[in-house]
Order: C-alpha cells, then structure tokens, then sequence
C-alpha cells in the first residue's frame, strides 16, 4: 500500500500505512527499535490482515524509515506519543496491537492508555523495560560514563552500523518501567520467544506470564528460534495466532 504521512500536533511526521476492514478488528504492528514498517513480518502480516478482511495500521515512530526526526532525539516517551497519536487519528474501533522487541513494550504502554479499545496483544520477542534491565547493565563502566558524562555512546550493532544510546534514553526509559508491578490487561495474550534470542532471553519475556493479569495468556517458546522470528515458519505461527486472537475476540 501506499505511504502516508500523518502531521502530529507535536510537529512529528509520521510514516503510515493503512487499510479499513470489514470485520470491525484492526491489527496494529509495532516495530522494534530501529526497526521500520518494511520488515519480512509486518509485510506478511499486512497481506494476511487484508485477506482475512480485518483492517491494519503500521507506521514509522520518529527517528526511524520514512518518519521525520532524528534517531538520536528518541525516547521511549516520544515513541510511545507517536503510537498514540497514530493509533487514534488513524484507526477506528477494536484493536489488536501486534508488538516486535521494543513494540512489544510499546503495545503494552499503548494497551494501558488506549483500555477499553484494545481486544488482543500479541507480543514477539517482548522488551518492556529493554533500556533499563536489559541493555544498562550490559554496558561496560566505560560507556556507562560516557553516557552519563558525554550524553551519548554508539553502541555496535550485528545488525549494521553502530548506532547512539543517549543519556535522554536510558534516563527517559526508567520512567516507563512496566515489569516491577502488575500490568492490568484482561484480554487475551499471545507471547512468541525464541531460545537462541541474543538480544531478549527468553527469561525477560517469561516474566510477562507473572506480570499480567490476563487469565488467557498463551507463551509460545521456539526452541531454535532467534530474535527477528522471520523464518517461513515463525511466520506461519505468528499468523495462526493472530487468527487465534481474532477468533477470541469476534466470540
């Protein structure tokens, strides 16, 4: 589908695309932390919710793909107004967030403001509280102060080029911390984990099944699977429980 661009309040740009559907439910992907609306997953999930006739939202935070803004000025309180700002001018009506990595932690943080709206969550790979608990202590005093003294530390990445952490994140990250207290959803949930996850074991992701409330929580754990979940199979199983979740939900 085309590429829209939505003009916030707050003066960001945002990269969007949607679709309407017939059957009242809209998925919305929530990408990862340097991540964008053209991975192999949210392409395969978009083809999959316009065949099934369910709408879908997927859009650029700020900083990342098509968005306006720089990668560096983002923090997990900017990411989370861009969801919510994107979310609500462009959808209408029941929602299924569907969240990779860091979206798994921007679903919940939307699930929470949005209530009543949101019906399902699906959640790959799960990293609330990612900048705190997970990548904080994994850092060497060295660029522990250089954060904290400098402002910034590029970080080396498998993935490509090193990229910025900066003080503004870590610090605006502990504020948005979800893990430590009960996270109040009742819908139904649905956890997909690898084993062989490098960036979020799997051990993070459990603490989810004790952390929400849901009685109809579900966790997926794929032996040989790794962080992205993009194999012809992880995505043939994120779909099925899509499909599963929507069942649920239209009961």
């Amino acid at each position: 589908m085309t590429t829209l661009f939505l003009d916030c309040e707050n003066g960001r740009r945002i990269a969007y695309r949607a679709h309407e559907g017939r059957s009242g439910l809209t998925y919305v992907w929530l990408s990862g932390f340097m991540s964008d609306m053209t991975g192999t997953k949210v392409m395969e999930l978009e083809a999959w919710a316009k065949a099934e006739g369910h709408g879908f939202l997927a859009f650029d935070y700020s900083g990342h793909g098509e968005s306006g803004g720089a990668f560096e000025d983002g923090t997990i309180s900017a990411w989370r107004e861009d969801a919510l700002q994107t979310i609500n001018a462009c959808t209408q009506g029941d929602l299924v967030l569907v969240g990779s990595s860091m979206g798994g932690w921007m679903a919940l943080l939307s699930a929470l403001a949005l209530q009543d709206r949101v019906k399902g969550l699906v959640l790959i790979a799960p990293a609330p509280d990612f900048t705190d608990k997970l990548m904080w202590p994994e850092f060497s005093e060295a660029a522990k102060a250089e954060i904290m003294e400098k402002g910034v530390h590029l970080r080396p990445s498998e993935y490509g080029d090193p990229y910025p952490i900066t003080k503004g994140l870590i610090e605006d990250g502990r504020g948005w911390n979800l893990l430590d207290a009960p996270i109040a959803f009742d819908g139904p949930v649905r956890i997909l984990q690898g084993v062989c996850d490098p960036d979020v074991p799997w051990q993070h992701a459990m603490r989810l099944v004790d952390t929400m409330t849901s009685g109809d929580l579900v966790f997926h754990l794929i032996k040989d699977g790794d962080h992205r979940l993009s194999r012809p199979q992880d995505i043939d199983r994120l779909k099925a429980v899509c499909s599963e979740i929507s069942g649920v939900v239209e009961q």
